[in-house]
C-alpha cells in the first residue's frame, strides 16, 4: 500500500522498503532537516523537563504533541516584555523564532533526538502577550512559522491560531 508524504521538494510516495531507490531519496531528503539546521548556524537549546504536572511531550499513535513553550534568549533567560508596550513586532518576531527552536529540541527529544522521525508538522498555536491596541500577532507568530519552515522546508508548512493574551 503506497502512503502519500509531502517533503521538501518532492512529492514522493513512500513505498514498501524492497524499493532501495524511493528509500534512498527519502532518506536523503529527510536528512536535509538535521542539514537544514547546521546550514542555517542554529544552536537548539537544551529541552528541559516541564516544571509543572504535565508532560513536555505525548505521542498518540503517529502524532507527536508538545507542550506550551516559552522564549529564552540565547543566554538562556526568559524574553520579557509586552508587544504594543515594551516590545515592538519585530522583538516579538525574534521572540516568537527563538520559541520555535525550543519547539524544535522538544521534537527531537521527544523522537529520542532522532528529527527523521518528522514527517509533517500539522499545527502551530502561539499565544502573543500583547496590550488590547496591538493587532499584528500573525507577524510575530510568522517568526515560528518562518523558522520551522526554513529547517523542515514544505513538510515544517503547517496550519496556525495566532492568539493575543494580556498575560503568559
Amino acid at each position: 500500500e503506497e502512503v502519500q508524504s509531502f517533503f521538501p521538494k518532492y512529492n514522493i510516495g513512500i513505498m514498501s522498503s524492497d524499493n532501495a531507490n524511493t528509500t534512498n531519496k527519502i532518506k536523503k531528503i529527510i536528512d536535509d532537516f538535521e542539514n537544514n539546521i547546521k546550514k542555517l548556524n542554529i544552536v537548539l537549546p537544551n529541552a528541559p523537563a516541564p516544571v509543572g504536572s504535565y508532560v513536555a511531550t505525548k505521542i498518540s499513535g503517529k502524532l507527536l504533541f508538545i507542550s506550551g513553550q516559552i522564549s529564552i534568549n540565547d543566554k538562556g533567560e526568559l524574553i520579557k516584555g509586552k508587544l504594543g508596550k515594551e516590545l515592538n513586532t519585530e522583538d516579538g518576531y525574534e521572540a516568537a523564532k527563538r520559541c520555535a527552536l525550543s519547539i524544535i529540541a522538544q521534537a527531537k527529544k521527544g523522537c529520542s533526538n532522532d528529527l527523521n522521525k518528522i514527517k509533517s508538522c500539522v499545527k502551530l498555536t502561539g499565544f502573543v502577550n500583547s496590550t488590547d491596541s496591538f493587532i499584528e500577532q500573525p507577524k510575530v507568530i510568522n517568526g515560528a512559522s518562518d523558522l520551522i519552515a526554513s529547517v523542515f522546508g514544505n513538510s515544517g508548512m503547517h496550519t496556525r491560531a495566532a492568539i493575543s493574551t494580556n498575560s503568559l
